[in-house]
């Protein structure tokens, strides 16, 4: 039988698979312009998926102070995505992704160390090579790979959002998995119109970025239920790291499919970003 901290780490890195696919799908839609646009459609459809599963599922409604643990995660999230899908439109995929995560994991690590105890040795080091990872998929000694400022401030902030996206979804499930993420899907969606609201932009992208955009929601709603249950049943530090691979899916995609060259330092970086799963589930 499956134990829960194996359980928790299939979620986790399953988790990073949908994230990291959802934001190159994502990312080649905003490259058409209307960014905002782009996440408040993808996050409308997510939402209706994740109302669904909710509705579906045997679980208990939970009280009002997990969906405000939810709603803030979903503002956290909405921003984070914002910030990084201007950096995968205007940065390059396999650049701006992977030094997001570095944020997105370190912020639930310090919170977890402090409120939930320092994780085993074997899972530290297994962090440390999660870092190590990121940061080599994010540079290189080739002067055409050196990150620019806008790639440099898009990601950061992106990577703030996520980390504290990741902590509050971790207040908000302690009595259920989906529904909190459904308060944080009503969150981002209310704030991304608000947005868009004001700054005059077109609510409804165009007809060829609607294929990328489905697959955008689809990919993010199944990648945000998968961190949930992670969370859900093992260590916040744990599931935040695996959830921080996701740019090894979108170099890859990147990769394959935009035929974006990748350095002898970013293919370690993948290496080694392997060689973490490993040390963390062991």
């Amino acid at each position: 039988m499956i134990s829960a901290e194996m359980l928790a780490v299939t979620y986790g890195l399953g988790s990073a698979v949908a994230w990291g696919a959802g934001d190159f799908s994502g990312g080649f839609a905003s490259r058409k312009g209307n960014v905002v646009g782009v996440i408040l459609a993808s996050q409308f459809i997510g939402g209706i998926i994740l109302t669904v599963m909710a509705m579906l599922s045997s679980e208990i409604i939970p009280p009002v102070k997990y969906f405000c643990h939810g709603a803030l995660a979903g503002i956290f999230g909405a921003f984070g995505m914002i910030m990084l899908y201007r950096g995968l439109a205007k940065g390059r995929m396999g650049i701006v992704a992977p030094m997001s995560a570095v944020l997105t994991a370190l912020v639930p690590i310090g919170y977890a160390a402090f409120f939930q105890g320092l994780p085993t040795a074997t899972q530290f080091l297994g962090f440390l090579c999660v870092m190590i990872a990121v940061w080599l998929l994010s540079s290189s000694s080739d002067s055409s790979f050196k990150m620019t400022w806008e790639e440099f401030y898009l990601s950061t902030l992106a990577g703030l959002g996520f980390g504290f996206f990741f902590i509050f979804i971790d207040k908000a499930n302690d009595l259920a998995v989906i529904w909190p993420l459904v308060g944080a899907r009503a969150a981002s969606v209310s704030l991304l119109f608000c947005l868009a609201y004001a700054g005059r932009q077109p609510l409804i992208p165009i007809r060829s970025q609607w294929i990328f955009i489905v697959i955008t929601g689809v990919l993010d709603a199944v990648g945000n239920a998968l961190f949930s249950m992670a969370a859900h049943l093992g260590r916040l530090d744990v599931s935040a790291v695996l959830g921080a691979l996701y740019p090894a899916s979108t170099v890859m995609l990147a990769w394959i499919i935009l035929k974006e060259r990748l350095g002898k330092q970013q293919w370690a970086g993948v290496l080694t970003a392997f060689a973490a799963l490993v040390l963390i589930s062991a």
